[in-house]
């Protein structure tokens, strides 16, 4: 008997600190911290390659730029739970945050979030001013710009959120080259211009969701038909974007061409399509493979060209 009860308490506790592990790293939207990662490394990478710099003679930026920028993202987010925990209910997709559901209560929440946004602007502001600088216009145009003002309020919050996401490659390429080149603005641009239709297609799929909480979203204010125009449009403007790049070779631009190509083929196909919310997720899948895709091109054809 006390044998079982030994199982049973072990497993409690092992569970008790899956389920905690689970909640921060919903707290901190794990997906976002990974996926900007990914963008602000390429940043650094690339901007190591454009300037001539040995990468491995500076392993200290890059853990000072992948640390902060990683720490600030997962503040940012945290920030941002709470700041819609009076929504998120009412959506499926967020109804079970930890800030929702109780098990990180608000004076928690802030505690952490403001930690992990000062250490995170201490190890960017070691790897350079720059990339503090641009650090704290992620945080504010992410938290204030769009949590706080936009979101509730404008169809644009798609528009104005995509200034954020699109900043990281700018920490990661100040970390090198505080004045920034002409290809980090370059990554700036193909960052912000493949968020909004990123996030209309995933709003498609969630537009009663969207309604029910009164969120502004494009779907939501001008329908499905008005949706698809507005990604038409903003898969056509990637089209001239790689060859802001050309340092990168021929072999890159013609990758980049094609997954472009791809994309308006699919958003194309939006204007017949007979089901959309399944063409809507296959712009999502889509929108996820490009963007992974081309980032990693940019980093192999930077080591190659």
């Amino acid at each position: 008997m006390s044998n079982e009860r030994t199982i049973s308490t072990a497993t409690d506790s092992t569970i008790g600190t899956t389920s905690v592990l689970k909640d921060f790293l919903a707290l901190i939207k794990i997906g976002i911290v990974n996926s900007n990662m990914i963008t602000t490394f390429t940043g650094l990478f690339l901007a190591f390659q454009f300037t001539g710099r040995n990468f491995l003679h500076h392993i200290d930026l890059l853990v000072f730029a992948l640390g902060g920028s990683g720490l600030i993202i997962a503040g940012s987010a945290a920030l941002n739970n709470l700041i819609d925990r009076d929504i998120d209910p009412i959506m499926s997709r967020t109804k079970a945050r930890p800030t929702v559901t109780g098990r990180f209560k608000a004076p928690a929440v802030w505690t952490l979030a403001f930690t992990f946004i000062v250490a995170g602007e201490i190890l960017l502001y070691a790897a350079s001013p720059a990339a503090a600088f641009w650090g704290l216009a992620g945080i504010f145009s992410y938290v204030v710009l769009y949590s706080m003002w936009s979101k509730r309020r404008y169809v644009s919050n798609t528009i104005v959120g995509s200034i954020s996401g699109a900043i990281p490659p700018l920490i990661g390429w100040a970390a090198v080259e505080p004045a920034l080149g002409a290809g980090a603005w370059a990554l700036f641009l193909i960052m912000f211009i493949w968020q909004p239709p990123h996030f209309y297609a995933l709003a498609m799929r969630r537009t009663e969701e969207y309604r029910a909480a009164n969120i502004p979203m494009l779907p939501v204010v001008k329908g499905f038909a008005r949706t698809k125009k507005s990604m038409l449009v903003w898969v056509l403007l990637l089209f001239p974007l790689p060859f802001l790049l050309t340092e990168l070779g021929i072999g890159f631009l013609i990758l980049a061409t094609v997954l472009n190509i791809g994309w308006l083929y699919l958003a194309l196909r939006g204007f017949k399509a007979k089901e959309d919310l399944k063409w809507a997720t296959a712009m999502f899948i889509y929108s996820l493979n490009y963007m992974t895709i081309l980032f990693v091109a940019m980093i192999i054809f930077s080591i190659f060209v």
